[in-house]
């Protein structure tokens, strides 16, 4: 069986657009959708339950239709109950059909999951056909190299790059990915576009990056989706997205299509 589906926001996953989107991928599935929440991107904050709850209680209200259920996968730390090789923590990934992780930070995600079996076990669901849905920080962490928001935007940390979790090496994609792409959180006053990097900050972090990389700039309220099977990916909801590699730049508009051909290495962008 090939790999499933892969859904990536640039935000917005419990918003109308996001909606939109996780029926699309719904749509694929069996009904009861079997629905796994990962909660390691804030299973730094003390509320990282709530966060989870918040995105099943959409999912729950909002596709009724597809009669969800949802169960958490809560790990949240590398020791005590939330270790992420706990059987009982990682027992949900192998249940579920549609795999989500969202906000938080990249590189917490990034260091509890290196080297688990729940990263191991997304993998081989992954594998074995199950859709995955990623959103904002989690759609970095997943990525090759994985933008330190946190650090740089808030910590005032030098400019660098995280390796990722690259799951999606497997498709033969060295990717950097960028969601909020378009931001304007700052204003008049302070450019937070490209991830909240702005335009200058973010020239040399992209020459910072392996030439073989593809940038993969994603909107707000906007997402792509990545069909490994028919080799495409579509773009949903509000914005667009933007593809930066040796060749050039290009974006591509909500309700395109694109071949998936264009995210791997040095993919000559007509």
């Amino acid at each position: 069986m090939p790999f499933g589906p892969v859904a990536l926001f640039g935000s917005g996953e419990t918003s109308r657009a996001g909606r939109q989107v996780h029926e699309r991928l719904f749509q694929r599935l069996p009904q009861p959708v079997r629905v796994a929440i990962l909660e390691t991107p804030a299973g730094f904050q003390p509320n990282a339950g709530l966060v989870a709850a918040k995105i099943r209680d959409f999912l729950v209200e909002h596709l009724q239709n597809y009669h969800p259920v949802v169960r958490f996968v809560p790990a949240r730390r590398r020791d005590g109950v939330y270790n992420p090789d706990a059987p009982l923590v990682v027992e949900p990934i192998d249940w579920a059909d549609y795999l989500f992780a969202g906000p938080g930070s990249p590189t917490y995600m990034i260091r509890c999951l290196t080297g688990t079996q729940t990263l191991a076990r997304l993998r081989e669901r992954w594998a074995a056909g199950a859709t995955l849905a990623f959103a904002s920080a989690a759609a970095i962490a997943v990525g090759r190299y994985a933008l330190p928001v946190y650090e740089i935007y808030k910590v005032g940390a030098d400019l660098y790059w995280a390796d990722g979790l690259d799951m999606l090496g497997a498709l033969g994609l060295r990717l950097a990915i960028m969601p909020h792409w378009n931001n304007r959180e700052g204003g008049a006053e302070l450019d937070t576009s490209h991830c909240f990097m702005g335009v200058e900050r973010f020239r040399y972090l992209r020459r910072m990056l392996p030439p073989d990389t593809v940038i993969l700039g994603i909107d707000e309220q906007t997402a792509c989706i990545i069909d490994p099977q028919n080799e495409q990916v579509t773009v949903h909801g509000l914005g667009q997205v933007t593809l930066l590699t040796q060749a050039g730049e290009r974006t591509i508009p909500h309700g395109r299509a694109f071949p998936l051909a264009w995210l791997r290495a040095d993919p000559v962008l007509p």
